[in-house]
């Protein structure tokens, strides 16, 4: 609430004579507020409702006043930031800042623990590669041994039958000779008697089949 002082009540122009409102008090009333007094309860002089002047937040006379509110106000409004908001607002970013650096090392830790997984995978990776191709080369060298070993088994064993086969070829042949022989000097009988109607000896038969033999 604004209070006129006293200066203010007697610098104001009087109000124009008007007439008595209905009820009012009569000029030469005893009791009737005395033209330029302050009313208590609408601290407005009396008479002066009509009046000029200047604004009161203008008024120079009202400049301490208006002062001193600022400066209550503004010492309440900094002790409300100081106390209340800039310690909640500082907090808040506090916990941003820990949550984001938080998140930066879990992110961080967790892209370590991948390229370790992928260095651990690469590298087991070329470990089988290197072990796939040692068994490849083991096998395939076990295979060509292998395979030596049944060719020279299958050729010694070809050389067997091959010396056996031979050795049979020799006998037949010589009991094929044998024959031949007995069957030349059969058939040189056969023919003699036939020619000469008289049996040869024996002893003369070989000597000619022999004498042919030679002869071949």
């Amino acid at each position: 609430m604004m209070f006129v002082t006293s200066a203010y009540a007697q610098t104001a122009p009087a109000a124009p004579e008007t007439p008595a409102a209905p009820g009012a008090a009569p000029a030469g009333d005893p009791h009737a507020a005395p033209a330029g007094e302050v009313h208590t309860e609408t601290g407005v002089a009396h008479g002066g409702e009509h009046g000029g002047g200047t604004f009161p937040p203008f008024d120079a006379t009202y400049f301490p006043s208006q002062i001193l509110w600022l400066v209550i106000t503004f010492g309440l409004f900094y002790l409300l930031m100081k106390k209340v908001i800039v310690p909640r607002v500082g907090g808040i970013l506090e916990h941003r800042h820990d949550r984001i650096a938080q998140d930066l090392d879990e992110a961080a830790r967790l892209k370590s623990e991948a390229d370790a997984a992928v260095e651990t995978y690469e590298r087991e990776l070329a470990a089988a590669r290197s072990k796939a191709h040692t068994i490849a080369e083991t096998a395939r060298e076990a295979a060509k041994g292998k395979a030596a070993a049944d060719r020279a088994a299958i050729e010694t064993e070809l050389a067997q039958k091959l010396s056996v086969a031979e050795t049979r070829i020799g006998e037949i042949k010589a009991q094929a000779f044998a024959q031949v022989g007995q069957i030349a000097e059969e058939t040189a009988s056969a023919i003699v008697d036939q020619l000469i109607g008289a049996k040869a000896s024996g002893d003369d038969i070989r000597a000619a089949v022999a004498a042919a033999k030679t002869e071949a």
